[in-house]
C-alpha cells in the first residue's frame, strides 16, 4: 500500500442509543465524544439510532407487508376482478 493516502483506521466505540448497546469495531469515524471501554482505554465514541441490535430485520422483529391484501385491493379499486371474470366468461361463451 502506498502511504500517506490512506485514511486512519483505528478502533471506534459505537453506541446504540436505541438500545444502549455498545460495541467497538475498528473504523475510519471520528468524533470529539470519548469513552473508557472495558479494556481501560480511552476510545472515539458515535452514537447510532440504529445498529444490528436494534434493527428489526436482525433482531427477528420484522414486520411482513400482505402483498395478497395489496393485490386485492387493486382488483377492488379498479374492478379489475370483474374484467377477468367477464373475459373468461366470454371466452366460454365463443367456445
Amino acid at each position: 500500500m502506498k502511504k500517506d493516502i490512506h485514511p486512519d483506521y483505528h478502533p471506534v466505540v459505537f453506541k446504540d442509543t436505541s438500545t444502549g448497546d455498545s460495541f467497538m469495531i475498528q473504523s475510519t469515524a471520528t468524533s470529539k465524544a470519548t469513552v473508557e471501554w472495558e479494556d481501560g482505554n480511552t476510545y472515539p465514541l458515535v452514537s447510532v439510532e440504529i445498529s444490528s441490535r436494534s434493527h428489526p430485520y436482525y433482531t427477528g422483529k420484522m414486520k411482513f407487508v400482505d402483498s395478497a391484501g395489496r393485490v386485492e385491493k387493486f382488483q377492488k379499486k379498479y374492478n379489475w376482478d370483474k374484467r377477468n371474470t367477464e373475459a373468461e366468461d366470454a371466452k366460454k361463451e365463443d367456445a
